[in-house]
């Protein structure tokens, strides 16, 4: 595989969410499609949905921290330091009081006071569940 060819593979966007798939295509051991076959071969659809509301909140606390953040550090994303805020870590911590050293920890090269920051980051994640797996719509 040459490099260019590589670089635009991975450049490719993800799958919107459907996933189709025809049995007897690609797979080990099935063999050629056959064309002269009578019987028609339908094609398969997975769906996996996502729980859009939970995405929104999401979306919009990550946009509320990198611009805190931005005032925080006082400029723009591009120029701002490697901050690790991961959502999901803080929410597998069981205390709030661990979840506000987990931040303090990210934020310690910060010459401003992060205190209101972390306090107001804890009060908008609270309630939040962790997006680890999509869930499955049921029927």
């Amino acid at each position: 595989m040459s490099t260019a060819s590589a670089e635009t593979t991975a450049q490719l966007p993800p799958a919107a969410g459907r996933v189709f798939f025809q049995p007897g295509v690609g797979c080990a051991g099935s063999g050629p499609m056959q064309r002269d076959d009578p019987v028609p071969k339908k094609q398969g659809k997975v769906t996996v949905k996502y729980d859009r509301k939970e995405l929104r909140k999401r979306l919009i606390l990550e946009e509320w921290i990198i611009e805190q953040l931005s005032e925080l550090y006082d400029c723009e994303e591009e120029e701002m330091p490697e901050v690790e805020i991961g959502i999901d870590d803080l929410l597998e911590v069981n205390s709030e009081d661990e979840r506000a050293i987990k931040l303090q920890e990210s934020l310690s090269d910060c010459y401003k006071p992060t205190d209101d920051f972390v306090r107001e980051l804890l009060g908008r994640i609270r309630g939040m569940r962790k997006l680890s797996a999509p869930q499955k719509k049921s029927f």
